[in-house]
């Protein structure tokens, strides 16, 4: 266990961001419980998202009543695909633990998936400025391309996340069989 906490800590800056991003993982990190950190930090994203999605589908009130009926069609895509993000990462299997126990893991293997998290958590962030741009938009011109951002960006979650786990799965078939 103490190899892996090498490789991990050798990755400070990947680290280091989703620290400041979800002060409360620090300290499950540094006690080497990485199936419980995964599960903090995954919560933590889940929950942070569920609060945009809750955003999302309030902001569909608001088109109807702007009379933007077109668009509502594109707000709900955006909202399913953030449902369905939220669903996935709470109800992924957790477990840098159990995992990293089974396969070995080379620092390179272990940044792609610090580089997930991270790109996991900044999507908030964009995906929250696109659901700001939308109700700035109204009125202007600008809403529909505000709105198919948004759509973009939510499909973006999905695929940074089966990116994360195609990663994952990748390295536990690439694995030596464990005698």
């Amino acid at each position: 266990m103490s190899d892996i906490l090498e490789k991990v800590s050798g990755n400070e800056d990947f680290i280091r961001k989703i620290f400041s991003k979800i002060p409360a993982f620090r300290g499950y990190f540094e006690r080497e419980d990485r199936r419980a950190a995964d599960k903090i930090l995954r919560e933590a994203i889940a929950d942070r998202f569920e609060a945009l999605w809750g955003r999302i589908s309030s902001m569909q009130r608001d088109v109807i009543a702007e009379g933007q009926i077109e668009l509502i069609d594109d707000l709900e895509s955006s909202a399913i695909k953030i449902r369905q993000f939220i669903d996935r990462i709470r109800t992924a299997s957790y477990g840098y633990a159990g995992f990293f126990d089974a396969v070995r893991i080379n620092k390179e293997e272990l940044d792609q998936i610090y580089q997930y998290d991270l790109e996991l958590l900044d999507l908030e962030d964009a995906i929250s400025n696109a659901i700001d741009n939308i109700s700035s938009s109204f009125g202007t011109e600008g809403l529909p391309a505000a709105v198919r951002h948004l759509s973009t960006l939510s499909q973006n979650c999905l695929d940074a996340f089966n990116k994360r786990e195609e990663t994952i799965m990748n390295m536990s078939s690439d694995a030596p069989e464990q005698e």
